[in-house]
């Protein structure tokens, strides 16, 4: 466990002696502030006009459905670029560096390298999406939104991204190749949130496989404030599922 720390540690101290940590940070929050303000104002266009209207309910209105579930399911879209770009340097830079082979002559197991990586990712996107937190507290500070509902928003937002940093490293680790890394990564992360499109004209059970294995599909359950067990395993397993094939891929390249 310390050789993946270790690893970690190299991975998370490269990011941000660079300027490249800094400018993902800030332009994550700038488009965040942009989502969020440009949301918070259609909620308050859309009240004021329901509001002039006499004996109409407007009580479906809500931030949590107005602005927070729709902020939430916009940084999604933007992680989905945005952590491709990030993890596509943690095995394909090593390769092209030529410090992939010191890795393998170092007393360190493919797994310890596999969870180091992952880790340093994780920790990247969990500082991006705990940031981005500062709008949700603006609107807790302000307004009135269910913070349970805010808490399950940001809990799939989480999860998601942990998934989409263990499918870019995946990528990372088939090529040398950063851009390759990088766009292989979008492109797959792409099919898995669109997948659910394919579910409207498949039959059963092809439309429940096709429902499920989506990311849209999940993250969304989880915005509307349900955490159903179902969805956690599902980015538990997705996450899983890459992090083996990261190490099969990694194992593979050794004996090369």
């Amino acid at each position: 466990m310390r050789n993946a720390l270790n690893i970690a540690w190299r991975d998370i101290r490269s990011v941000f002696v660079s300027p490249i940590g800094y400018v993902v940070l800030t332009g994550f929050l700038l488009l965040a502030g942009w989502f969020f303000f440009n949301l918070l104002g259609q909620f308050n266009r859309y009240v004021a006009t329901y509001a002039s209207l006499q004996g109409y309910d407007s009580s479906w209105l809500n931030l949590n459905d107005a602005v927070i579930a729709p902020l939430v399911q916009n940084l999604a879209v933007v992680l989905l670029i945005v952590i491709p770009m990030t993890t596509m340097r943690s095995f394909a830079e090593e390769r092209s560096v030529g410090t992939y082979e010191l890795l393998f002559t170092s007393p360190v197991r493919v797994a310890e390298i596999v969870a180091g990586k992952f880790l340093a990712g994780a920790f990247l996107v969990t500082v991006i999406v705990g940031l981005s937190l500062i709008y949700p507290a603006i609107l807790l500070w302000f307004g009135n939104p269910e913070p349970g509902l805010v808490f399950t928003g940001y809990l799939g937002l989480w999860l998601t991204a942990l998934s989409f940093v263990a499918i870019g490293n995946f990528t990372s680790s088939l090529t040398s190749n950063q851009i390759i890394a990088a766009v292989g990564g979008i492109v797959l992360l792409l099919l898995l949130f669109v997948i659910n499109w394919a579910a409207e004209g498949a039959g059963e059970p092809l439309q429940s496989v096709l429902l499920y294995v989506s990311v849209t599909e999940n993250l969304t359950t989880l915005v509307r404030g349900m955490i159903d067990t179902r969805n956690i395993l599902y980015f538990a397993s997705l996450i899983g599922v890459f992090l083996f094939l990261t190490h099969r891929a990694v194992e593979s390249a050794r004996w090369k």
